[in-house]
């Protein structure tokens, strides 16, 4: 399988541990480079149950336009510690210039500790396509019309 590749810019925040991998794929055919936390105090963190924490990546982004990077989390974490991002997938738009943060919750019932240099979540390089709207008097009719959630029923 040919991959298509996309040249993503980066630079360091003024604080960011430069020693800190940057993002990497982990297999030839990943779709998601996985991000590293890069805490300006090089600590840890302990996350409690419930709680939400923005961790710093160290890393600013220049993204191609036409493109977005999605970050999702690493389902290791989310199935071993129930660690997630809230606002998965969350978005990352070709004109910002600002720092890397990833949200990340503890959905899980134990503390969890994110230490420095941990891998996080993952990034995933995705074309954008944007949509003209228009408002028109009806719909275009469908076998399933207006039926909301659970409406095509269970398999």
């Amino acid at each position: 399988m040919e991959q298509h590749r996309v040249d993503i810019r980066i630079t360091y925040d003024e604080a960011a541990d430069r020693s800190v991998a940057l993002p990497a794929y982990q297999t030839a055919e990943a779709a998601g480079a996985d991000l590293r936390a890069n805490f300006p105090d090089r600590g840890e963190v302990t996350l409690a149950p419930g709680a939400r924490l923005l961790v710093p990546t160290g890393l600013r982004l220049e993204i191609p336009r036409g493109y977005e990077v999605q970050i999702r989390p690493r389902s290791g974490l989310a199935l071993k510690h129930g660690i997630t991002l809230p606002n998965a997938p969350g978005t990352i738009d070709s004109d910002y210039r600002g720092p890397l943060g990833v949200i990340v919750m503890n959905a899980g019932q134990q503390d969890f500790v994110i230490r420095h240099a941990d891998r996080i979540a993952q990034m995933v390089v995705a074309p954008v396509i944007q949509a003209s709207f228009h408002v028109v008097d009806t719909l275009t009719a469908t076998d399933r019309g207006s039926g909301g959630f659970g409406s095509t029923g269970q398999s």
